[in-house]
């Protein structure tokens, strides 16, 4: 298989007219329906259904010309990359975000970047940690921070940030009064934590906190978001755990960030990674994450 039998299929899937694909390509009609032949038989699938009237993709066809779309992209994304290099240019890091961390932490962080390395184009995405591992094994994603740490054994995560924790509750509720509320009085009132698996990280971690408690917490309810668990606070569902400075950009009146009395239990953030030896601008990147803030 050649780069150009994908060029020929997907010229004709998306043309599903074998002249009209030849003449978008600026070749013979002949020529493409062999180079089409030759990759049905070496795949030993039948990619198009054609009869004298039409031509029109097998289900085999439409899922291959999705993959074939992704390589050409892939390669056309390499030549500019390579290019780019060639003239000085140092590159892209591709960096998601889970578990709603976009935090003064991150700011910090990216304004270091711009200023010491200004050639590198860091591109941010947000997505659930599920998603950004996978993003991170299939070579998707250069890095990404979440408040999990189980990546298996072909990733890294490495702690960069520690929080405090914060209580959220609503605007009127009794442990407003607590400039500082103690973890005891906090639990007597049902929370409204993580979703295990949307906010995976931040679930775990909270949940390992109320498991060194010798009282069993209420589970009022479980939000998909930082924001939605905000908003059942605000609704009076429960009361929540946070970081305080993720809750400050919100600017919600109906909620009441107060910090949790003694030793505030800590929330960290990983820098997740695949365990090989990362590109210069990535090392670059992850020094100046692991510096304070």
């Amino acid at each position: 298989m050649e780069l150009r039998h994908l060029k020929y299929f997907v010229a004709v899937a998306e043309e599903l007219h074998f002249a009209h694909a030849a003449q978008r390509l600026h070749i013979e009609q002949s020529p493409l329906s062999r180079a089409i032949k030759d990759l049905e038989y070496d795949m030993d699938v039948q990619l198009l259904r054609r009869t004298t009237r039409s031509t029109e993709l097998t289900w085999a066809g439409q899922v291959f010309l999705e993959q074939a779309r992704r390589v050409l992209a892939m390669v056309v994304h390499a030549k500019t990359v390579a290019k780019s290099a060639a003239q000085g240019y140092r590159g892209h890091l591709r960096i998601a975000v889970s578990d709603g961390l976009a935090q003064p932490h991150l700011t910090t962080l990216l304004a270091r970047c711009r200023d010491e390395e200004p050639d590198v184009e860091i591109r941010l995405f947000e997505m659930p940690f599920a998603q950004q591992v996978r993003g991170l094994r299939h070579d998707l994603l250069d890095a990404g921070f979440a408040l999990a740490s189980d990546v298996g054994t072909d990733l890294v995560a490495k702690p960069v940030w520690t929080d405090p924790v914060a209580v959220v509750v609503p605007a009127r509720h009794p442990l407003v009064a607590h400039k500082r509320i103690p973890l005891a009085e906090a639990l007597k009132y049902p929370l409204v934590m993580c979703h295990p698996e949307a906010g995976s990280g931040c679930h775990r971690q909270v949940e390992r906190l109320l498991q060194s408690q010798s009282v069993q917490p209420m589970i009022a309810d479980y939000a998909t978001s930082l924001e939605l668990m905000l908003t059942l606070v605000g609704a009076g569902y429960g009361i929540g755990f946070a970081i305080a400075s993720q809750v400050a950009l919100f600017q919600r009146e109906d909620v009441v960030v107060r910090p949790v009395a003694g030793r505030a239990p800590m929330l960290i953030t990983y820098l997740l990674c695949a365990d090989r030896e990362p590109s210069e601008p990535l090392r670059h990147f992850m020094a100046r994450a692991s510096l304070p803030a």
